[in-house]
């Protein structure tokens, strides 16, 4: 039985929205890496980016279980000594909701060329309004 290699010019992409209130940042961030890298499709490819779109709405209402507001961090460096900045995930919550999200989604994502091409899939939205209406997305219920 030979198994089937998807090609690039037979992908078929659809648009998918989650809500990122209804579940924790966490079980959000892998159903949308998941769906972005294709491998909730039979024709999943590893080679092949066969992923969907993906819009998340209301990164700003993300839930966070237990002690994560106080106790994680987000680190960013600028590469001059004494240029490291951390931030806590509450400073993040309330100042860059999107970004957090984000970071959350691509740390899921393959750490290559694929992961990168992947990533421009996945569009982040503080509130429920989104300017993507006229691509008929679906909507994910993520329990």
């Amino acid at each position: 039985m030979k198994s089937y290699m998807q090609k690039k010019e037979t992908i078929e992409r659809k648009w998918y929205v989650i809500d990122a209130a209804t579940a924790p940042l966490g079980r959000v961030a892998v159903k949308a890496a998941n769906i972005l890298r294709g491998k909730h499709k039979a024709t999943y490819t590893p080679h092949i980016d066969c992923g969907d779109n993906v819009i998340i709405i209301n990164a700003s209402k993300a839930v966070l279980t237990g002690n994560k507001l106080e106790d994680k961090m987000y680190y960013n460096h600028s590469m001059y000594t004494g240029g490291l900045r951390e931030r806590t995930a509450k400073v993040m919550k309330e100042k860059y909701p999107v970004e957090m999200v984000e970071r959350a989604v691509k740390g899921m994502l393959p750490h290559n060329r694929l992961g990168r091409a992947m990533y421009k899939k996945l569009f982040v939205y503080e509130n429920d309004t989104h300017p993507h209406a006229a691509q008929k997305p679906e909507v994910l219920e993520v329990k």
